[in-house]
């Protein structure tokens, strides 16, 4: 089973409610479904679109769901931009933003992880 933050436990219910309660069943999920799942009430369109980009990058590129929701808040938000970004301008971008997120208590990512997780996004096939 899965579990969100908990600012998204609004969410999770509106998705578990509609039948959808892992990644990969939120990853397959369209605009129209997320509308109307965000139109029931319970739960806001756009966090849920947010969710689908994380649920995305998670089972389209590998990455934890932690790991996602950074590239995601780093304006990252597909495979395709993954695969395309400079790995020196993301590391100083992700940089700043885990930093302002966590403060330093968190490890920083490093510049051979950003470029591995760029090199899974670019050996994974364009659904």
């Amino acid at each position: 089973m899965w579990q969100l933050p908990a600012h998204f436990q609004r969410e999770q219910r509106q998705l578990e409610r509609a039948g959808i309660a892992s990644w990969a069943e939120l990853a397959r999920v369209d605009d129209g479904h997320l509308r109307r799942l965000g139109a029931d009430g319970g739960a806001s369109e756009a966090r849920l679109i947010k969710l689908r980009g994380q649920a995305r990058l998670v089972v389209d590129v590998g990455l934890e769901p932690a790991e996602a929701a950074l590239l995601l808040y780093a304006g990252i938000a597909t495979r395709a931009g993954l695969a395309d970004a400079d790995p020196h301008r993301l590391l100083v971008q992700m940089g700043r933003l885990q930093r302002s997120l966590t403060g330093m208590a968190a490890p920083l990512l490093d510049l051979t992880t950003l470029q591995s997780w760029i090199r899974r996004a670019q050996r994974r096939p364009t659904n």
